[in-house]
């Protein structure tokens, strides 16, 4: 007995041998497993995926004509669903074998009626015209027909929820004679109708010929979009393109607010280095050295400002006219220009003093036998030196003079005092202030950007100038007025300004700050603090949703303006682009190392 048991086992195990490398392969996680919900549940009208619930809904019946952008309020809902769109061509010949049938089974209808003297039924004659003018299009290949669907999924946490954002969706239809019913007993097939099968299993169809079925095109929304420009983000609400050119609006300026960290550089650097593709020369106004490696990979020329530094501006430097331009209103306009310059330098002046300097100013060109009859290009400019000289021997600057010897003796003189050796003839030029001891940042910055307007004013070319962390110069009158000047005529020498800040409150708070916003065609709001979330919404008309949109947005997203439209954005480069702009610490240091050991490498 104890023999035979152990045979039948032995047959038993021949019969069922046992493969470890089948139970290993049997416990691993394929692709299905990992994008799969934790729960499949189906209901009659909805179907739970996990922790969410989802409904299909079809559409069933059109009205006689349907209105270009008739589906975009659906599309551009602010909620989570998913749409498909069928299109199953018709066989042509088919159909109009049937439309002739169905054309005399119309007419005859008529003929009847007419022959027992009834009244004439207005719905029959509109469906024999409507008849005859489709045949005609088909038989002349001018339209073709199609068996058309839309399923709409939509998604939510409850069935309250879900409920809720049908219903908004079949107003929304229903308002255009659109009808919708949920896919009852369907929710499985309708899910995966809706899924990127390509897999129609609900077929639920309705013939459309193409100019009412191209009315659905889903990319028809609420897009900013031109025919020519550049591409500064996709749209959060349907992925569609936000694509833009500054110089087609009415001004060329555009404005940007961001909290520190949000990706407000990284936007600016990814519109430069766009914008260069398209013959645009760029000018840039760095207080942090973000935009160094960008002018090195580009070919341009990158100039630290500082008391220590080997470039210089030469504030006396007279632009050069234009044809269009005298050369006594260039020289007046330099001139006001320069006191500016001194009454941020010297703390504020009083009127007197005003009168002095501007007095002392036109000495000093004097003295160099600058006139406005003057070839502008052939002088030589006075100094800070010269300027200090004049204004001792005059009367009542005697003070100003000595206020002003800081500038040319010492430490500070080696940053204004010296002739220009600075060169913008390139496609980008960037000015870094990071260095400058921080009093004399805003100086810097009104320095520089005095000395690119006079080079803007000399050439007539199509250049974008970007300010970063513009409250710097925001901070004083003077300086704040000179920058709301550029942006009121800047689009008379083709350029575009672009300001960036993310002190919203001190931007705000000058008496300039509005007037330079509203002189902007291009406004971006990207992730803003809660401190100045409110200052944004007055300034801005935002509703409480965009206040929240914003306050939650993450790195790179935000509103964008166009106009009197705006739309969420979301601001994308490809891998090539965000190596070049990227301003992440621990990228850069990778970047770097990486770049040393190809150095190394090499040697």
């Amino acid at each position: 007995m104890l023999d035979m048991f152990k045979k039948k086992q032995n047959q038993q195990e021949s019969v069922l041998p046992v493969f470890p490398q089948e139970i290993y392969q049997s416990g691993l996680l394929g692709l299905k497993d990992v994008i799969a919900p934790s729960a499949f549940e189906i209901n009659s009208n909805y179907v739970r995926l996990g922790e969410k619930l989802a409904r299909t809904i079809f559409v069933f019946a059109y009205p006689r004509f349907l209105a270009t952008n008739w589906f975009s309020g659906v599309i551009n809902l602010d909620k989570v669903f998913d749409i498909a769109i069928f299109f199953h061509p018709v066989d042509t010949a088919a159909v109009l074998k049937t439309l002739r049938k169905k054309v005399a089974q119309v007419q005859s209808q008529i003929t009847v009626r007419e022959e027992k003297g009834l009244v004439r039924d207005p719905m029959l004659d509109t469906a024999y015209q409507d008849l005859e003018a489709l045949r005609d299009k088909l038989s002349q290949a001018q339209e073709k027909l199609f068996s058309f669907g839309i399923y709409i999924t939509l998604y939510a946490d409850t069935l309250e929820e879900l409920n809720r954002n049908e219903g908004e969706i079949r107003s929304m239809l229903e308002a255009r004679l659109v009808y919708t019913k949920p896919a009852l007993f369907q929710q499985k097939e309708g899910i995966n109708s809706v899924f990127p099968f390509g897999d129609d299993q609900i077929k639920v169809h309705n013939y459309f010929n193409t100019s009412p079925a191209s009315s659905a095109f889903p990319f028809v929304s609420f897009d900013l979009t031109s025919n020519k420009g550049i591409l500064y983000g996709i749209n959060r609400h349907n992925n569609s393109l936000v694509l833009f050119d500054r110089f087609g609006f009415e001004n060329y300026n555009s404005i940007m607010f961001a909290k520190s960290g949000s990706g407000k550089s990284y936007t600016a650097k990814l519109e430069i280095l766009r914008s260069l593709m398209f013959d645009t020369d760029v000018l840039v106004i760095d207080p942090e050295r973000e935009y160094e490696y960008l002018a090195e990979s580009v070919g341009g020329r990158y100039f630290n400002i500082s008391l220590t530094s080997k470039h210089h501006i030469n504030p006396f430097d007279v632009p050069i006219p234009r044809e269009d331009e005298s050369a006594a209103d260039v020289l007046r306009s330099h001139t006001i220009g320069l006191v500016g310059l001194f009454r941020l330098m010297m703390g504020g002046l009083t009127p007197e003093e005003d009168s002095v300097m501007d007095r002392a100013i036109t000495e000093t060109y004097n003295s160099k036998d600058i006139t406005p009859e003057s070839d502008f290009s052939q002088i030589s400019s006075p100094t800070m030196s010269d300027f200090a000289l004049v204004l001792a021997n005059m009367e009542g600057g005697e003070s100003l003079a000595m206020r002003i010897k800081k500038y040319t003796e010492g430490t500070w003189a080696g940053f204004i005092n010296r002739p220009t050796n600075v060169n913008i003839n390139v496609r980008l030029a960037v000015f870094s202030i990071r260095d400058m001891e921080e009093e004399l940042r805003p100086i810097a910055m009104y320095l520089i950007i005095n000395y690119i307007w006079s080079a803007v004013r000399r050439t007539l070319k199509k250049r974008l100038l970007v300010v970063d962390e513009a409250w710097i110069i925001m901070k004083s009158p003077d300086g704040a007025s000179f920058l709301y000047g550029i942006a009121k005529r800047a689009r008379k020498y083709y350029l575009g300004l672009a300001t960036i800040t993310q002190d919203v409150t001190d931007f705000m708070s000058s008496p300039y700050g509005k007037p330079i916003v509203t002189n902007s065609s291009i406004q971006m709001l990207l992730k803003q603090s809660p401190a100045s979330i409110n200052s944004v919404q007055e300034v801005f008309n935002l509703t409480d949703e965009e206040k929240f949109l914003l306050l939650e947005s993450d790195v790179g997203e935000g509103i964008f303006f166009a106009g009197l439209k705006h739309i969420a954005i979301k601001i994308q480069a490809s891998y090539t682009e965000h190596q070049i702009i990227t301003s992440d610490p621990a990228e850069l240091m990778a970047i770097k190392q990486a770049k040393d050991e190809i150095a190394i490498g090499g040697n």
